[in-house]
């Protein structure tokens, strides 16, 4: 749900979203908020009340569209995306992973009206920084979850050594050539141990996790 659905048109177009709707893995639809609007200029924002600098989207729209999405699926869970919210991170698109339907309510300008934030089965925000658009934070949500779904990646195994998936980061990776710039692979991954290059890369994914955990 947004107020700039257009947004989405190349993001859902490529890549793993593509494939998903093509296998009907996944459906997207796209509503747009403006369509919910009753003057001519089809207006969805206004000034804040109390004063202060910016624009907030109008509840009005929001709830209309939100009752045509629900019109359909009453059972859909609804996200309004906020910097308010709970972190979104792995676990969290493992569980909307296993929901049937999800609407995301996208802001823009200075954010909603409060009375929006009531339509919310959760509050999520995609980390403690300020974007411009919801359409950003809601297309990365979709694609960490999409990506999920039984059939979607062709390798089952690919999501076993993701980041996050044990808790870890991802161990360092490389293909060919063996020496590039003076730069080398590790003696292990080219010795055909596999004993020796599953400890490897423990160890590191461990030292990577540690180490960034330390300087964040």
């Amino acid at each position: 749900m947004s107020i700039y659905p257009k947004v989405f048109e190349s993001i859902f177009d490529d890549g793993i979203l593509k494939k998903a709707k093509k296998m009907h893995l996944a459906e997207f639809e796209f509503v747009n908020i403006r369509d919910f609007t009753n003057d001519k200029h089809r207006t969805v924002d206004d000034c804040v009340y109390g004063g202060g600098p910016g624009m907030l989207l109008k509840p009005e729209p929001i709830y209309k569209a939100l009752d045509y999405v629900k019109s359909k699926d009453n059972d859909v869970f609804t996200v309004v995306l906020t910097p308010e919210g709970k972190l979104f991170n792995q676990q969290k698109a493992k569980e909307y992973s296993q929901k049937k339907s999800i609407a995301f309510i996208c802001g823009r300008y200075e954010g909603f009206d409060e009375r929006v934030k009531l339509l919310a089965d959760e509050k999520i925000s995609i980390g403690q920084f300020i974007i411009s658009r919801g359409e950003l934070a809601a297309s990365i949500m979709v694609d960490a979850i999409v990506r999920l779904l039984p059939g979607v990646l062709g390798n089952k195994e690919s999501l076993k050594e993701e980041s996050f998936e044990s808790g870890f980061l991802e161990y360092p990776q490389y293909t060919r050539p063996a020496e590039f710039r003076g730069l080398k692979v590790p003696d292990v991954l080219l010795s055909g141990n596999h004993a020796m290059i599953a400890k490897w890369r423990k160890e590191n994914s461990q030292k990577i996790t540690t180490r960034e955990v330390s300087d964040g």
